[in-house]
């Protein structure tokens, strides 16, 4: 009776431990995550290190995130000889937030009637971006892109010379991550296109809009 006992307390240490590892192997939807706003910038305006400093930035943070198994890329377009159009940099969707909710199923949707709002455009630690009417407004998010993510024209130039300027010069375009602006026009409420940064590409002119250097990044699927 006693190693009965014994045997039976054993099978159930080891179906304990199991049903634990198996808990423990199902993915979180913070891991499933495929899309997020930067919760901080490089802290040098648009001056981003170019598209290849910011998709490292965007995988540095997705990897914190524990969400680093995929390849990150920042939702940035690139004006002139060999730019690239945002929204080919991306994939084709789905893409979900930090909390497993869907903000666009395909590229379509993204640049129509998508999910995205001040609750859902989420950072990589599945917290809310400040908007209009907090205290800082952070919602100016870079995207150097037009309302359908494509590239602008070289010239004026919308993207802080492709990321890569942080002075007085220049200007790079914003779009609004809650979706809200001065009015409830389409441009005031659009999260990609809203307007230009003033005062050049400095930390110190993003936050006198209502920024702080942050991007989206969207993992390639």
């Amino acid at each position: 009776m006693v190693l009965n006992k014994k045997i039976s307390l054993v099978a159930l240490g080891v179906v304990a431990a199991l049903g634990v590892a198996a808990c423990a192997s199902k993915s979180s939807p913070q891991s499933d995550m495929s899309f997020f706003v930067t919760s901080v910038g490089s802290g040098k305006g648009a001056d981003l290190g170019g598209l290849a400093g910011a998709d490292k930035h965007c995988q540095t943070l997705a990897q914190a995130a524990g969400a680093g198994g995929k390849t990150w890329r920042a939702y940035l377009s690139t004006s002139g000889a060999g730019g690239f159009n945002a929204r080919d940099r991306i994939g084709s969707g789905p893409w979900q937030n930090a909390k497993g909710i869907v903000v666009a199923y395909n590229m379509d949707e993204l640049h129509g009637a998508n999910n995205l709002t001040k609750q859902t455009a989420l950072t990589e630690k599945g917290a809310v971006v400040n908007g209009r009417g907090d205290t800082p407004n952070t919602h100016d998010v870079l995207t150097g892109s037009t309302v359908d993510g494509r590239a602008f024209p070289a010239t004026p130039d919308m993207t802080c010379g492709n990321y890569t300027k942080s002075g007085t010069e220049g200007a790079v375009m914003v779009g609004h991550s809650d979706r809200t602006g001065l009015t409830e026009d389409d441009v005031a409420r659009s999260w990609g296109a809203s307007h230009a940064s003033r005062g050049g590409c400095s930390q110190a002119a993003l936050i006198s809009t209502g920024g702080a250097g942050l991007f989206y990044c969207f993992a390639v699927r």
